[in-house]
């Protein structure tokens, strides 16, 4: 077998320093982390690895100017790759040199809960090492998870990235969804795209594989991004922005039927998921991606697939009909209204993860139960806790409801259409009663420890879960987006508390911060889940500050989530 180049031995830091970004020994709050340089040359778009077992982890990179010839990876115990443990290599001809390829191998026969190093070699050059693990079997202590959600490029820098990358307390990093965004120029959250030089590539709306492609490897050029990618192994699942806004089975929002079949875009969009991805890929169809990670007797993760696979058409707000605004929320007219909108939304036939997928999760918390496994954590896309929109038309200062009245009809119509405690988001599981009962119904009967992690939003939620009987369910704690605004960053709210609206009307919302971006930093041992929310203060400025939003705690069965002060 052919041994690849030799480079000289490496830190973590100047791994991961290699990688496009600079690793700290401590978490990044309050310090500010340099700017990465660009990457370039045949592995221009970094290194990953993901979908980790007890004794496998998928490694990735892409190749950019493919002329053909060998290429390989190694994976060793050490920084300096003298006990290397996994080599795998081919050799590839073309007629014609390929513009990127990927590649994909699974390092197997690994020992449990080992950390490894690994780089791969192509042409006499070798690539940044990336730093992973297998899962832990048995009896641990501790586990930390950094979930992030909402990666926009066009929307600000990948700051969020870099703060993860710069952490030495990560295990696993969980990409909760909208890993990419569809949209061209002019579209969704681009107006400071020329001014930060992150124009959409390409700039028109992704609706090919070619486009879905050329999107990531955009996205991936990013050095925040391949800085995190580097340090840790990731386990990723989609949303909607991986295909197109508000998708569902059926298709979504953001496709039209002269940008050609929903099933063609869908499947376009999924091959370049699992081209860019470290991730398996599923046995049969591509959708069936939920998936559980077994991590010793600390904890199950399982991460559920929320849009394609048999999500029932959303429910817009827009169908709720428009009352006049002098009707009172009590009339008998509005109650009228009211009362069949959320039959429509409570519906049992409206699925939301499907029998089959709902089976593997009911099968999956009850065995991980049955194994004395303490915590039972979900990788969630969208927001699981009632969400009830606070009744906007009467709290916010008349001024702020003529400036949104001037500035958009349609935030104006959500504004009136608020008094009548309709759910926010009929898209997050507010818009599928039902089926949210069923999960609960699931976890209740397995007794679990249930600690939902959530994205989506570009906010931050600590949310205890109940039922449609105001019994607890667990704790969901929802993180904020990297780089993607907040809606409510669309009217000038300085001076508004909305979060105390939003807890007025939710009582068992406990946190709602909408202005900062970032991510949550999860540890997990037998006492307690700690959910710590990092906010970074910029996502204009490659120079940023990173922060503690609040911290969150909750015990096995002790019944409630309760904010702790940092020690």
């Amino acid at each position: 077998m052919r041994t690849p180049p030799r480079g000289p031995a490496v830190s973590r830091r100047a791994a991961l320093a290699g990688a496009g970004g600079l690793a700290l020994s401590a978490a990044a709050c309050g310090r500010e982390i340099p700017a990465p340089s660009p990457p370039s040359g045949p592995f221009r778009h970094g290194v990953a690895s993901g979908d980790p077992d007890q004794t496998s982890v998928v490694l990735w990179t892409a190749i950019s100017d493919d002329g053909g010839g060998p290429r390989g990876v190694e994976l060793a115990e050490d920084e300096g790759f003298t006990r290397v443990v996994f080599r795998w290599q081919e050799d590839r001809r073309y007629v014609q040199p390929s513009p990127l390829t990927f590649h994909k191998p699974v390092a197997e026969g690994l020992a449990p809960g080992r950390t490894y190093f690994y780089r791969f070699w192509f042409g006499g050059v070798v690539s940044p090492v990336g730093r992973t693990a297998t899962l832990p079997e048995g009896e641990i202590a501790r586990w930390r998870i950094a979930a992030v959600s909402c990666s926009n490029y066009p929307a600000g820098y990948f700051n969020v990235y870099r703060d993860i990358a710069a952490r030495d307390d990560v295990d696993l990093i969980l990409h909760l969804g909208d890993y990419i965004y569809e949209y061209g120029m002019g579209e969704y959250a681009t107006e400071d795209a020329e001014a930060l030089g992150r124009v959409p590539d390409p700039p028109h709306e992704i609706i090919t594989y070619e486009d879905y492609s050329r999107r990531y490897a955009q996205y991936r050029s990013d050095p925040d991004l391949q800085a995190a990618h580097a340090a840790a192994p990731w386990v990723m699942i989609w949303d909607d922005h991986e295909t197109a806004n508000d998708s569902w089975k059926g298709g979504a929002q953001n496709h039209q039927p002269d940008e050609g079949p929903w099933r063609d875009r869908r499947d376009a969009a999924l091959r370049a998921f699992f081209d860019w991805a470290p991730m398996r890929e599923p046995s049969s169809d591509p959708r069936h991606a939920w998936r559980a990670y077994e991590i010793g007797n600390l904890l199950t993760l399982t991460c559920l697939e929320s849009r394609l696979s048999a999500r029932a058409e959303p429910i817009e707000l827009d169908e709720f009909p428009a009352l006049p605004d002098d009707m009172a929320a009590n009339a008998p007219e509005a109650r009228a209204a009211v009362a069949a909108y959320m039959a429509r939304l409570n519906d049992p036939a409206r699925e939301m993860l499907g029998a089959a997928q709902m089976a593997f999760v009911a099968e999956t918390l009850a065995a991980s139960r049955a194994r004395g496994t303490v915590w039972q954590v979900i990788g969630n896309q969208v927001l699981m806790g009632r969400n009830t929109a606070p009744d906007y038309a009467s709290e916010l200062p008349g001024w702020l409801r003529a400036y949104a009245r001037w500035r958009s009809p349609g935030l104006h119509r959500y504004i009136r259409r608020s008094r009548f405690g309709l759910p926010a988001n009929p898209d997050a599981w507010d818009g599928y009663g039902a089926a949210r009962e069923r999960f609960y119904d699931a976890a209740k009967a397995a007794g679990a420890n249930l600690v939902v992690l959530t994205g989506d939003t570009h906010n931050f939620w600590a949310i205890e879960l109940e039922d449609a009987a105001g019994n607890r369910a667990g704790a969901e704690f929802g993180t904020s987006a990297v780089s993607s605004p907040s809606p409510f960053l669309a009217l000038p709210t300085l001076g508004v508390d909305v979060q105390a609206m939003t807890r007025r009307a939710n009582p068992h919302i406990l946190r709602h911060n909408y202005r900062d971006r970032g991510y949550i930093h999860l540890t997990l041992t037998p006492q307690a889940a700690t959910a710590d929310f990092i906010a970074v203060d910029t996502v204009a400025k490659r120079n940023y500050r990173a922060r503690l939003d609040s911290r969150w705690r909750v015990r096995p069965s002790d019944g409630g989530v309760s904010e702790i002060e940092p020690a």
